[in-house]
């Protein structure tokens, strides 16, 4: 019972504070598993088993996580929302930054005295095999005292779990748009949110922080304690302002703390001191909603009593307030949920002045080989033959900023030194994206409605549908006016940008490297929806090289480590693949 109770309860370690160094070893390999009771299927993970457990380290701490790769495929890394200032080459994406780890082979990521805190994870970032289950938290704890003080500290990590492994959904999805309506389960710190939810010890009297991330493949969790207000103190490893809400909605990606103020318990006889509940619910805007699935909702019990049976932190929460009807009783008071631009940063930093502005149109399209494929500006991503870095760290001075030489599908975009840069991200979908940016943070300073013209054709809705009019409907209902925040914005790397609106966020071109930006929701990536910035390529050449080992690994796979996108060292483009030609835009 003790390895389960681990996995179940969360609790608070003493952190050190010294700076260590953390060493962790994974041997990364298949696993066959019935994570959510609908059946076995093949999986991806450490050291036998599924969940991975979470890292835990200090700012300052080094981190030496070696990957064995015990796969028939290659295999890599992302730390996602470390920046790896000078070290673009450990940021994990298979043929941008890296060829992947062989078969039968190792590397080890060091992380060398991480400077930020906060909360983030850890994922393959080599064919969607965070999908597979290859993924994990990795907590950054302050050194010394953080800006907000609290009694313990808690973390709940999010994932959607799907029957049919990645590779054959997306394959069916570009081939055969729209795909069958899939609903999936929800894990709650790596277990079936329908059979046993994670107990939370909170003591009266206390005041907690509880990390949350959602690292989903597709679809949004939302996170609430009913009749209790949440304080956001964190977003993707920024400190805000404290901001009150009834509870916080994250797409794929994304990341909060929330502080909690335990009360007092009552009176004896009143009510059960003992036992509470969050909620957690799996959602997604773009299927149907249905009663039990979609939203799919799951209760998990706070015990304030730490004294409470042991054996029952392992109980499915069933004795939560339903009406006949199997439902929620619902509360008439409006619930406010965790809204970016209304969020402050804790550091007084004012918006940053922009130097350019880049407009990036997302959506979908179709294309001449009868595919669906998502875009950016009409460019759907593809891989590069050679990695994106090696091409930039090796082609002549004078050919490294042209950007057809990495290949048209990366989508290369080459940013100076130090400029800031203001990104204007439309969408004309149906559905939110969460768009992430490796290598940054950036400020969120402006949502708003992309203008009429650029909506879908039909939108307004011309359907004699009316279950699609409402739904269609509805989406423009949630259109907002534009909000802006450009005294104090908050800081985040993983940004939802809703259905017919944009977002405009701001970062400083500081970091030195070959960065990918992209749709988080793994579908949508796999589609197109990608592209790469390539900052301040003189001097990211002047300071970068890559290790050795790192070259051997791209030999070991056949794959050129120098060159342009097809390994020559002219302009020469030869050999590479010819995109599909678009044919419209739905």
């Amino acid at each position: 019972m003790a390895p389960i109770l681990a996995a179940l309860v969360l609790y608070l370690l003493p952190w050190a504070a010294l700076a260590a160094t953390v060493n962790v070893r994974w041997n990364v390999g298949y696993v066959y598993m019935n994570r959510d009771g609908n059946g076995v299927r093949r999986c991806i993970g450490v050291n036998g088993t599924l969940p991975i457990p979470p890292i835990h380290i200090v700012k300052g701490d080094t981190l030496v996580l070696q990957v064995n790769n015990m796969l028939d495929v290659p295999t890599s890394m992302h730390a996602h929302g470390l920046f790896q200032n000078g070290t673009t080459f450990l940021d994990g994406p298979s043929m941008v930054s890296q060829c992947g780890i062989p078969p039968a082979q190792s590397f080890t990521y060091i992380y060398k005295e991480v400077a930020q805190s906060g909360l983030y994870w850890l994922h393959s970032h080599t064919n969607h095999q965070n999908t597979a289950g290859l993924r994990t938290p990795l907590v950054v704890h302050d050194l010394g005292s953080p800006p907000y003080q609290y009694d313990g500290d808690r973390l709940l990590w999010f994932e959607d779990w799907y029957p049919r492994e990645f590779d054959a959904r997306a394959n069916q999805t570009i081939h055969s748009f729209p795909p069958p309506i899939t609903y999936p389960s929800a894990l709650v710190n790596g277990y079936d949110g329908g059979k046993r939810m994670p107990a939370l010890l909170l003591a009266p009297a206390k005041t907690y922080r509880i990390r949350l991330v959602n690292m989903s493949t597709t679809e949004s969790f939302r996170f609430s304690i009913p009749g209790h207000p949440l304080h956001v103190i964190e977003t993707d490893g920024y400190y805000t302002l404290p901001y009150t809400v009834d509870g916080v909605d994250m797409g794929p990606g994304q990341r909060y703390s929330v502080l909690v103020n335990v009360p007092r318990p009552p009176p004896p006889g009143r009510a059960d001191p003992n036992t509470s509940v969050y909620k957690v619910e799996l959602y997604a805007n773009f299927i149907p909603k249905n009663a039990l699935l979609n939203p799919l909702v799951h209760y998990g019990p706070i015990y304030q009593n730490v004294a409470q049976p042991p054996s029952s932190l392992l109980a499915r929460y069933s004795h939560y307030s339903f009406d006949t009807k199997g439902k929620e009783k619902k509360n008439k008071k409006i619930l406010l949920w965790s809204n970016d631009i209304l969020i402050q940063g804790l550091a007084n930093q004012r918006a940053l002045p922009v130097d350019r502005q880049i407009v990036l149109n997302i959506g979908g399209a179709q294309f001449s080989d009868q595919t669906t494929r998502d875009v950016i500006n009409n460019i759907t991503y593809a891989n590069s033959s050679v990695p994106t870095l090696n091409s930039v760290l090796t082609l002549p001075d004078s050919l490294v900023r042209n950007t057809t030489l990495y290949g048209g599908q990366t989508h290369s975009v080459v940013l100076d030194h130090l400029e800031v840069i203001e990104l204007l991200v439309k969408n004309s979908n149906l559905l939110a994206h969460p768009m992430h940016l490796h290598g940054h943070r950036f400020q969120v300073v402006e949502y708003g409605p992309i203008a009429p013209n650029e909506r879908p054709p039909f939108v307004p809705p011309t359907t004699d549908d009316p279950a699609l009019q409402a739904e269609y409907q509805n989406i423009l209902d949630t259109i907002t006016p534009v909000v802006t925040n450009l005294g104090r914005p908050t800081e985040r790397d993983t940004v939802s940008v809703p259905p017919m609106q944009y977002v405009k966020i701001r970062f400083r071109a500081d970091n030195p490297g070959v960065w990918l930006f992209h749709c988080h929701m793994d579908i949508h990536f796999a589609m197109g929806m990608a592209m790469t910035f390539i900052e301040a390529p003189e001097l990211l050449r002047k300071s970068t090289k890559i290790p050795k080992e790192m070259l051997d690994m791209c030999n070991a796979l056949g794959i050129k480590s120098s060159g342009n996108a097809v390994g020559a060292m002219d302009t020469n483009l030869a050999g590479l693949p010819v995109a599909p030609s678009l044919v419209s835009t739905p």
